[in-house]
């Protein structure tokens, strides 16, 4: 090979060479792998809690069947909403679950699909009622939020103020214990969130809670969603796992279980 290049003209020679190096060389040189997939989501019973140190829930048994059907394995981690939620926001290929499909969201994510419809309300606790016509008589109180929950979201956004008239807190058994301590007046939440934390602290929730204001407006949809820097085909096959789970039976299934 050596006579050969000899024999060649200088450029032709370079050419070569490089040629030789591209077919050769450029073949080993370590490519740049995407980021593993992410999935993220907080402690909001029923839907995903840790028991015995598992995450479980009626969403987390969702979220593991789509990802069964994809042929996926993937750690799922459980931390704070707010830290959940920006990381869905800013990082490539994190699946975030259960999160409400607002308004305010829909363009800041790749939506694949439904989990489960809820209902959301204001409560207040029966030793202490508050009744609302609306949902500006509810300035006058203290309410509990979650910080950076779509029921936070959906309050500031009417000009509630964390610090003023909202309590923000990081899980939501703090806010039921707030409510239940006469901390705060009010307490935003999910209907089958509020009913499982009271029955947890071994109260009967027809008992100690008053659906002050049902919020219709508010959106009940809690969805599984992609972050904005997930490649399209990823979001597209989760798409079809999540509508084959409901054919063959397996979203049924666990409908049955949880509800």
């Amino acid at each position: 090979m050596l006579t050969t290049l000899t024999r060649l003209s200088p450029l032709r020679a370079q050419t070569l060479c490089l040629l030789l190096w591209l077919a050769t060389g450029w073949v080993g040189l370590p490519v740049a792998n995407a980021e593993p997939l992410r999935v993220v989501t907080e402690e909001f019973s029923p839907y995903n809690m840790t028991e015995n140190g598992k995450i479980t829930g009626l969403s987390t048994e969702v979220v593991q069947a789509v990802l069964a059907e994809v042929g996926e394995t993937a750690p799922i981690q459980v931390m704070p909403w707010a830290r959940a939620y920006d990381m869905a926001l800013h990082e490539e290929n994190v699946l975030i679950y259960s999160i409400t499909r607002s308004p305010e969201r829909e363009p800041l994510f790749n939506w694949v699909g439904l989990i489960v419809s809820t209902h959301t309300c204001l409560y207040s606790s029966a030793a202490r009622p508050v009744h609302l016509n609306s949902l500006e008589d509810a300035r006058r109180y203290q309410i509990g939020t979650v910080k950076d929950d779509v029921g936070e979201e959906y309050l500031t956004a009417r000009h509630f103020t964390v610090g003023e008239n909202l309590q923000s807190s990081s899980k939501y058994e703090l806010n039921y214990d707030k409510l239940k301590g006469g901390r705060v007046d009010l307490w935003i939440s999910d209907d089958r969130n509020a009913a499982y934390l009271a029955r947890q602290a071994g109260d009967q929730p027809e008992r100690v809670l008053v659906q002050s204001l049902p919020l219709a407006d508010l959106g009940e949809d809690l969805s599984l969603a992609f972050s904005l820097k997930t490649p399209q085909a990823t979001v597209e096959r989760y798409r079809a796992a999540l509508e084959a789970i409901h054919r063959n039976g397996k979203y049924d299934a666990i409908m049955r279980k949880w509800l």
